[in-house]
């Protein structure tokens, strides 16, 4: 197999997922979820109705939603990117099988990343048919995430990124690495949520809510999962304390997430290891501030646009450093496993 080659084109697939992932929030925050209600076209058109007649008809059926051609370019710019992702990691699963006699090709990888992705696609088009539902919107997040996640591995180990081994001491950071991208994506799961279900701005005030430190709040409306399918969740349909609910559950999560991980980047920059995984946990730190600044600038400035797709580009990295940080542990440790022997 062509390493070279397929790990150039490994790399043009995670900046596509990263493009994808950012036009996904970009989409969702700008409001432009359904700027076509059907699926895969846009009112039956590649992108959207453009003559009078066209709209007079898209606007007949589909009286529910006027054509708003900002709002469909958004989306259909999305799935376009969207699509071409599939493309590409099907290209990467058909050369990884290709080779398969090569030790190195990643068929089981790529193969799983190529069923998620389709599945990925349902759930885009659940998004829309199911009127942006916030479980299927949530999923579809995760899902977004959790591709990248995946592809990026990919890369790690097609291009044996070479990390200076680690000392003994690094082994003891495995389980403490795992527990903190499962914290991390707890925290961007109840982000997801938030998002999904228009809860941002339910604290419009920072650090406390609602001029209180603990206010009113409906935890078991907030957190009902599945409500039924033919309902329009455009805005969000939860009450006020719900909505708070939500808010301040990913608020302490934040909080959680930050002490966590900022605990594990300052003990591993200290432990006696290679100074590339020191290095990584300074990144993952530095990342960690960023978002937590960005978190705060949405409540304090009202949720700009720029800033909430910010927020999610940055969490993206942040996985992504994460899964570097437990890459290199574990190669670190095997590396020296191999050579105790």
């Amino acid at each position: 197999m062509n390493k070279r080659l397929y790990g150039n084109l490994l790399l043009f697939a995670v900046v596509l997922a990263v493009l994808v992932v950012v036009l996904g929030a970009y989409t969702r925050l700008a409001d432009a979820g359904l700027g076509c209600p059907d699926w895969p076209g846009c009112y039956g058109h590649f992108i959207a109705p453009v003559t009078d007649a066209e709209i007079a008809r898209a606007e007949q059926e589909h009286a529910w939603r006027p054509v708003d051609f900002a709002s469909a370019v958004k989306e259909m710019v999305h799935r376009y990117f969207a699509g071409g992702l599939i493309l590409t990691v099907f290209a990467l699963m058909v050369l990884a099988w290709k080779n398969h006699q090569d030790e190195d090709a990643p068929v089981g990888l790529a193969t799983a990343v190529m069923v998620l992705i389709l599945f990925q696609a349902a759930l885009g088009m659940w998004t829309v048919t199911w009127k942006l539902k916030p479980i299927v919107v949530t999923a579809h997040l995760l899902g977004g995430f959790t591709t990248l996640a995946l592809l990026w591995l990919m890369v790690l180990r097609i291009r044996r990124i070479d990390i200076s081994p680690a000392t003994g001491a690094t082994i003891g950071f495995k389980l403490a690495c795992l527990i903190g991208l499962f914290i991390l994506v707890m925290q961007i799961t109840l982000g997801g949520w938030t998002s999904s279900n228009y809860a941002a701005l339910a604290c419009p005030d920072f650090p406390t809510c609602q001029a209180r430190w603990w206010p009113t709040m409906n935890w078991s409306e907030g957190f009902i999962l599945w409500r039924g399918i033919g309902r329009n969740y455009e805005f969000g349909i939860l009450q006020s304390d719900a909505r708070t609910a939500i808010h301040m559950a990913h608020r302490i999560g934040a909080i959680l997430t930050f002490l966590y991980i900022t605990a594990l980047s300052i003990a591993l920059m200290k432990a006696d290891i290679s100074r590339g995984i020191k290095r990584i946990a300074g990144i993952v730190m530095t990342l960690l501030l960023v978002q937590i600044f960005l978190g705060i600038s949405n409540i304090i400035f009202f949720l700009p646009l720029a800033v909430a797709t910010a927020h999610n580009a940055v969490g993206a990295m942040l996985l992504l450093s994460m899964v570097t940080l437990i890459y290199a542990i574990y190669s670190g440790s095997s590396h020296n496993s191999r050579g105790s022997k």
